[in-house]
């Protein structure tokens, strides 16, 4: 039994308590770590090794006054026991004793394992749950806990707090110029020097990716600034240093006093997260402490009106489509229609996209709204064989695979009317979505449809970029139109992007045309397609197509 027990890593034991002698099983050595045995012969020597946190083996046995029927009371006890290097050993002490005929406890039997790996995994968990793995910092969790620490505390009025939220500042271009591992490095050193200047009992943590959160206990919100100014300073001034090089770094900070401006933990880390958005909109190494604004709610609350009555309209479809003419400069006949987003409310009154395409834009809700708007174009592709549809999209619908795989399952199935379908994509999206928008573009294109780049001119598309993505045609920004007759800089910066797009034989569409002389000197510039209400407002159907009446001055528009 003795070498079955040893077999396993654990070691045996007989306690006669009346002689306080104790007898071990072989491999007791090598498993406490004492080189000679006869140090922990008596119960009392071994106790002297013992680090408890709760009874000891004496007292659960011999002070517990439990009676023993016979076959032995067990018991099981947790300890450290000191080994002979200095070290410290977790066991697990598992028996039974037994009782003489006077009914008191006569000897003990029982087995010691080691323990310590399962303890070093409990605290492992145990500290993944408090700190930060990366930084050793508070994790997300623990600093939440302590903001509501302090935010209970300034509430019962014992003392002004504060939350600041600090983001280290264009870490995705640390990521892509050093690797990954340089940016955990940044992310290491600036938690460091945020810590050196924290203060005995203020909490900081990381609170995502890139951001830190430091709650300041006995701060008030006339000195918020200066902290601030202070932890912004310690992390700019001193460039990090990391395996590959230094790294300038710089952070920006978004804070809330409290408990003036929030009276929960969720709105605190909110308004923090709105005041460092707004810091981050301004340049890098910037501080805004939060402060209330009437017109900020205000707009906070219509956008969530707009987003409810946005997402009431998308489950009831209640998404329509305007159709606006785009006119032949040369015929004066409509050669396509864009497809102009609109909401129709329950009593039936019609919505223009600026009321809801904004909102939908910083919530997030684009993509559902550029799904419904793609479907009903290819409904109504599919109804009218006399008709060719441009259709606009968000750059975040680019990399949608939802709306792309739908509109390549409807054109593999009725491929006639690719040929009829203009996909517009923003020039801005074309300079910052290089990549993913070649693939997107090359993709659209095999099945037949044409690819149109929209405002053309408002982001300064470079030569390389427009001779990559290879489209078919591109629309001059309607800023460039307005008052361009008595504009020469519009006149210049028209007859440039028209030169432009046609040095790579692309058409071109003017937009926001509003009367004829405009349409006469765009037709002079040499501009192939004209837009705008003066030539055809929007209609919720499409009429039967007519031909504008072409006067001597230009184009005017149909009869609606």
């Amino acid at each position: 039994m003795r070498g079955a027990v040893a077999a396993v890593g654990d070691a045996a034991y007989r306690w006669s308590i009346g002689d306080d002698r104790l007898d071990w099983g072989t491999g007791a050595e090598a498993l406490f770590g004492i080189s000679d045995l006869s140090a922990i012969a008596t119960h009392r020597d071994f106790a002297a090794r013992v680090v408890l946190d709760g009874l000891s083996r004496y007292e659960r046995i011999c002070l517990a006054r439990e009676s023993e029927p016979g076959q032995g009371a067990p018991y099981e006890l947790e300890y450290q026991i000191c080994d002979d290097f200095g070290g410290l050993r977790w066991f697990e002490d598992r028996g039974r004793w037994y009782s003489g005929a006077d009914g008191a406890p006569a000897y003990a039997i029982g087995v010691m394992r080691a323990i310590d790996a399962r303890h070093h995994r409990e605290a492992q968990l145990i500290r993944l749950s408090t700190y930060d793995e990366l930084t050793g910092l508070l994790n997300r969790g623990r600093l939440k806990e302590a903001l509501g620490e302090a935010l209970t505390a300034a509430q019962r009025g014992r003392q002004h707090s504060a939350f600041l939220l600090l983001a280290v500042d264009n870490l995705a271009l640390i990521n892509d110029a050093f690797g990954f591992d340089v940016a955990d490095e940044v992310i290491v050193r600036v938690g460091e020097r945020l810590s050196g200047l924290a203060r005995r009992g203020d909490s900081l943590g990381r609170y995502a990716g890139n951001k830190f959160g430091l709650v300041l206990h006995n701060c008030s919100e006339e000195r918020l600034s200066d902290v601030c100014a202070r932890l912004l300073a310690e992390v700019r001034d001193r460039v990090v240093v990391t395996a590959r090089g230094p790294v300038a770094v710089t952070v920006s900070g978004g804070s809330i006093a409290l408990p003036g401006h929030a009276s929960s933990v969720d709105q605190a880390l909110a308004r923090a997260e709105e005041a460092l958005a707004s810091a981050k909109q301004r340049l890098r190494n910037t501080h805004i402490v939060y402060a209330p604004s009437r017109e900020r709610e205000k707009t906070r609350l219509r956008n969530i009106n707009v987003a409810d009555e946005l997402i009431t309209a998308l489950n009831d479809k209640r998404i329509r489509i305007a159709y606006q003419p785009i006119i032949d400069a040369c015929s004066g006949e409509p050669a396509m229609h864009e497809c102009l987003v609109r909401m129709e409310r329950p009593d039936g009154t019609i919505i223009p996209a600026g009321h809801f395409v904004p909102v939908a834009e910083k919530l997030g809700l684009i993509g559902l709204l550029d799904y419904r708007v793609m479907e009903l174009a290819v409904d109504t592709l599919r109804e009218r064989d006399d008709v060719k549809l441009s259709l606009n999209i968000s750059g975040r619908t680019i990399g949608d695979r939802l709306w792309r795989d739908t509109l390549a399952s409807h054109l593999r199935m009725d491929p006639a009317f690719a040929s009829r379908l203009i996909i517009e994509i923003t020039e801005t999206v074309a300079i910052h979505e290089i990549e993913e928008l070649t693939d997107f573009v090359s993709n659209f294109r095999e099945f037949g449809c044409q690819i149109a780049i929209d405002d053309f001119g408002a982001g300064y598309t470079s030569f390389r970029n427009l001779k990559t993505l290879d489209v078919d045609l591109v629309k001059i920004d309607g800023s460039f139109v307005i008052d361009l007759v008595n504009n020469s800089d519009n006149q210049f910066f028209v007859r440039t992007l028209v030169d432009l797009a046609h040095n790579f034989n692309l058409p071109t569409v003017a937009e926001w045309v509003s009367n004829a002389e405009e349409v006469e000197m765009l037709r002079n510039f040499g501009v192939e397609y004209l837009q705008g209400f003066y030539l055809g407002e929007p209609v919720m159907s499409l009429p039967p197509l007519q031909l504008p009446v072409i006067s001597s001055t230009g184009l005017r528009a149909a009869p609606a």
